[in-house]
């Protein structure tokens, strides 16, 4: 059993007996982490939230390469103690300042293999909403660590309600599933996204971040925190015990990591709340990250952006030039090639977006399959497809760059790399100086298919490296960085701001997503950073595009409210021009609402029904509020409280139609407005997959 009040310690290195507590408990003494050692010596702590275990006892370590495994034999050298109260600005975020609050205790711990002492420290830090820790292999002896399996477990105080996606080394493009621990054995093997590259390793594996609920009504959420040189951890059941272990994304040699000393391995993190609402506004993934690594700032800004992509993703055109397949990119020449008439990447059709989204006060247009490659690459797993600077013929990047300068509009840059990260780590330079040459200063990556060379995976630890490092070249380059189809974030926006989104989750392009999705991916994706996943759709029958039977299962109010539910700096309006343009009303909330914050509240949730959220603009006295909702229509009343007392605003409430409906009738919604003050209080309803969207404008 592990010691859970004090310690005796006596050594050299301490100079004396000492008594030392092994317990840690946060500033509001809410929650409370417990650690010792078994009787076989191996580290193993203990959570309590509000006077409930839950997580129970849990042991630690590692198994290793060619070595004895690093799970028996420790003794604790020393134990300090030590707390932290800052208050830190984000280049951007739901909030202007965060506080960072917490009490920190780190164990220091040797073990004997043969002559040779290894040591591993611990470090824990308890925050008033959850808790971390973190290994730390101090330099030693023993230079390097092959680990072949990470066995940190974090064992359920019980059966608890799982919001859950599965265990996948190479995507997280899933639906959730809400199910008991004991139940998703029998669920794993429903049918589940047909992803072009998908690795599911067992059963019972499930992703982080993973959103539970106890059944005494405590919210709960397993992730991870500064994923920097090492493999992503997912987490695997035991549905017997009901504990986790973490399971990591395995190398092409099967082992999982390989470091040298000195190294520190990526917070394991607790996070947990007495209301839904908690998880939603905690920052403690941000918290655990380093402050910002860059010393200028000043070129990363929060976008609202449109882009040449839906109507590719729906099929009314096409990435690809000319239907030509089968051919060597190298010697093909395009200027010979039969154009296929559907490139929607073309001078006329991209200065049409341009005009658009200048007239409305964007700040940056994306366009895909502006570049050479697109008909030969899907699935494929080539090594050479993209060099990421030539454009076909139809795309003058010179003339178009300037066109949309004229109109004070950026242009944002896109890599589609095909898996091929070998090839991409060849032209990002040159890719890069194309974009500082033409004034580009943010790129949309994306890593489809099977990773290269064969073996890696997308969460492998060569892979996370390559993620980081991209981003890091970028920074040095003025350029921000969008990854989609990369690893899922996990605070690194703290340390490196120029990371302004990532996709990893299910995003908009699957069209006909249960309206339930979107009230989940704020407890669980987001909480490592924002999603870009481009809502603002309007034309919900996508009928318009030939051969596409399907329709976006929201109302038009929905997609507003999905601009204040779900934070991001970067967000597009995904639907095309003359979607938009027949729906001027409603599109103005889109053209109004902020990207950037100074204050944010939740003001209700509950993970997979509802999400209501208000929001203050970081540059006037505005606020915004936005709420959406399963298939089940919804009714509450909104306290306006959270507006300045003592102002007048003028409310334009975009809501459901009374008949609106996801499925029947998805693009009925009505505009009102009303002045209203902060003791006042509005009625809300929400359709069958709906929502709502608020301007609150002060007057003067």
């Amino acid at each position: 059993m592990m010691n859970r009040f004090t310690l005796i310690l006596c050594g050299l290195a301490l100079g004396a007996c000492s008594s030392v507590d092994n317990t840690l408990t946060s500033p509001d003494g809410n929650v409370s982490l417990s650690f010792g050692l078994t009787s076989e010596g191996q580290p193993e702590y203990s959570v309590t939230f509000l006077g409930e275990q839950i997580i129970k006892p849990s042991t630690m370590g590692f198994d290793l390469k060619d070595a004895a495994p690093l799970t028996s034999g420790f003794k604790i050298d020393k134990v300090t103690h030590s707390q932290a109260d800052e208050t830190w600005t984000p280049v951007w975020g739901e909030n202007s300042e965060i506080r960072n609050h917490y009490n920190t205790m780190t164990v220091s711990m040797s073990q004997k293999d043969g002559d040779t002492v290894r040591k591993m420290d611990i470090e824990f830090r308890v925050y008033d909403d959850g808790a971390a820790f973190r290994y730390i292999f101090p330099e030693q002896e023993t230079k390097q660590f092959v680990i072949t399996d990470e066995l940190t477990q974090m064992a359920m105080g019980g059966d608890y309600t799982a919001w859950w996606i599965p265990g996948d080394y190479d995507t997280q493009e899933y639906e959730y599933t809400r199910s008991l621990l004991s139940e998703i054995r029998g669920l794993s093997t429903k049918d589940q996204m047909n992803n072009v590259s998908q690795s599911v390793f067992s059963p019972t594996g499930v992703q982080t971040s993973l959103m539970l609920k106890t059944p005494s009504g405590k919210y709960l959420n397993l992730h991870e925190a500064a994923l920097i040189d090492y493999p992503a951890m997912h987490l695997n059941l035991n549905d017997t015990t009901m504990t986790f272990t973490s399971w990591l994304t395995p190398s092409p040699d099967g082992t999982k990591a390989t470091f040298h000393t000195p190294f520190k391995t990526p917070w394991r993190v607790i996070m947990a709340g007495d209301e839904a609402t908690d998880i939603l506004a905690t920052d403690i993934i941000y918290n655990l990250n380093d402050p910002c690594a860059l010393d200028d700032t000043s070129w990363i800004h929060p976008t609202k952006y449109m882009g040449v992509w839906w109507e590719m993703i729906t099929g009314k055109s096409s990435w690809a030039y000319t239907d030509t397949e089968n051919f060597d990119l190298a010697t093909f020449d395009y200027s010979k090639a039969k154009p296929n008439g559907r490139h929607g990447a073309n001078n006329a059709n991209v200065r049409r977006y341009i005009d658009f989204a200048a007239d409305n006060g964007f700040d940056q247009l994306l366009i895909e399959g502006w570049n050479t490659g697109w008909e030969d690459w899907f699935g494929k797993e080539k090594d050479f497809v993209f060099d990421f600077v030539t454009p076909y013929p139809d795309f003058d990047i010179k003339a178009l760059n300037e066109y949309a300068k004229s109109k004070g509009i950026k242009l944002m840059m896109h890599h589609e790399t095909s898996g091929s990260i070998p090839n991409y780590e060849r032209h990002l330079d040159q890719a890069y100086d194309l974009m500082n040459h033409y004034g580009y200063n943010a790129v949309k990556s994306g890593y489809v298919g099977n990773i290269l060379p064969k073996g890696q995976n997308h969460y492998s630890q060569a892979s996370v490296r390559h993620y980081l490092d991209a981003v890091k070249k970028a920074a040095d380059k003025h350029i921000m960085v969008n990854a989609h189809e990369a690893v899922r974030p996990t605070g690194l926006a703290r340390t490196y701001p120029n990371l302004v989104g990532n996709e990893s989750a299910m995003g908009t392009e699957y069209q006909n997503m249960s309206p339930a999705h979107v009230t989940i991916l704020p407890f669980t994706r987001l909480k490592g950073g924002p999603m870009d996943f481009t809502p603002g759709i309007f034309e919900m029958d996508l009928s318009f595009a030939p051969g596409n039977t399907e329709h976006k299962r929201a109302t038009i109010a929905n997609q507003l409210g999905l601009y204040v539910t779900m934070y991001s700096p970067l967000q597009m309006a995904a639907d095309m021009p003359e979607h938009y343009a027949k729906k001027m009303d409603a599109f103005q909330f889109i053209r109004d609402v902020p990207v950037d914050w100074s204050e944010s509240h939740y003001i209700d949730a509950e993970p997979g029904e509802f999400i209501i959220a208000v929001r203050k603009d970081k540059n006037s006295d505005n606020w915004f509020a936005g709420g959406v909702t399963n298939a089940d229509a919804r009714d509450t009343n909104l306290k306006l409280d959270f507006l300045t007392p003592g102002s007048t605003y003028e409310a334009t409430i975009y809501a459901d139609a009374s008949d609106a409906h996801f499925d029947t009738n998805p693009e009925a919604y009505i505009i009102t407005k009303q002045q209203v003050t902060s003791a006042d209080t509005l009625p809300i309803h929400m359709a069958p997959g709906g929502g709502f969207a608020i301007s609150f404008v002060i007057e003067e």
